[in-house]
């Protein structure tokens, strides 16, 4: 049985603590452990209405104490690399959600640390973990669609009243909480060793990005085709096309339906592929570091930590070619 610490009480834990706890109704050796806001009563109403045993008004509290085994990080994007630190420091291994962090220097001298201390630390990129992911190598690989050439992917929400999204202090923006869901799809199927990236943006009055437009191009030449914004709701549909047919995932950000299309002769067959049924889809990157405990290993094989830094690296490059910087830069 794993105590697991959720640092940060707002909507994104009380998803996760309602994952995990029917993670443990379903005999998963997950306990809802403690909960950390720098507000007590903000920490002791989330442990109430979620069920966690102990709540902490400061985040030093809850990474000092011995009992806690894993935290996930749910704290803003500007304050994950200081909170991932302080928790490594402790020797807690760390779930930090995406993005990792603000920017690849960080996210090299987190995973350093983690190195150093021997701690797992992995980023709670979902999608990367889920079993649909396998379910698209599998297509891909059984050569269902022939050669890969073209790949696109899409998330737009409107969210861009939300104090977190509009600030720079916050590390805000479009890119950093929805543009990096379809640049992981393409990472996941098209790899990171680009010959060419082209992109377009829009920004807001604060000097944050609102909505991108962001292409990339492969030695081979394949091409990515991405896009993601604040200011609309868009289908958050993806495809994969190849030389024999073309594979439709129904959304970017959370997979539940796999279309494999071929064309056969003057028609085309559709065949719809199952993914499995799930709590939220949460449940499968908390397994991975349950397992990664297990075995002593400091990082997930799903999302490794090159793969992290590799990210961010790319969204740094997304972020120079627009001229938008964080005042923390």
């Amino acid at each position: 049985m794993k105590n697991i610490a959720i640092l940060g009480c707002g909507h994104i834990a009380h998803k996760m603590a309602k994952t995990l706890a029917a993670m443990r109704q379903n005999g998963e050796p997950v306990c809802l452990y403690a909960a950390a806001s720098r507000d007590i009563a903000k920490a002791e109403a989330f442990c109430r209405e979620e069920g966690f045993e102990k709540a902490y008004g400061s985040y030093e509290e809850l990474a000092a104490d011995p009992s806690v085994d894993l935290v996930y990080v749910a704290s803003p994007h500007s304050h994950h690399a200081e909170h991932m630190k302080l928790c490594i420091e402790n020797g807690k291994a760390v779930l930090c959600e995406k993005s990792f962090t603000a920017n690849a220097a960080q996210a090299k001298e987190v995973l350093a640390l983690a190195k150093e201390k021997n701690v797992l630390v992995a980023e709670a990129i979902w999608t990367r973990y889920m079993p649909s992911r396998a379910i698209i190598d599998e297509l891909i690989a059984s050569g269902a669609i022939g050669k890969p050439r073209v790949l696109t992917a899409n998330l737009h929400y409107p969210i861009e009243q939300v104090h977190r999204i509009r600030v720079p202090e916050l590390a805000g923006g479009a890119l950093l909480d929805v543009g990096v869901y379809p640049l992981n799809f393409c990472s996941m199927f098209f790899g990171n060793d680009y010959a060419r990236m082209e992109s377009t943006v829009e920004l807001m009055d604060t000097g944050v990005d609102r909505q991108e437009s962001f292409s990339l191009y492969y030695p081979d030449g394949r091409a990515a085709h991405m896009h993601a914004g604040t200011a609309c709701r868009s289908d958050r549909r993806c495809t994969i096309c190849g030389t024999q047919g073309y594979i439709t995932v129904d959304n970017v950000n959370n997979p539940l339906r796999i279309t494999l299309n071929k064309a056969e002769e003057d028609f085309e067959i559709e065949h719809d592929i199952p993914v499995p049924k799930q709590i939220s889809g949460y449940e499968y990157q908390v397994r991975a570091c349950l397992d990664a405990l297990a075995a002593g290993a400091i990082e997930c094989p799903q999302m490794p930590h090159s793969e992290t830094i590799r990210v961010m690296e790319i969204m740094d490059a997304l972020r120079a070619q627009w001229g938008v910087r964080y005042p923390f830069e």
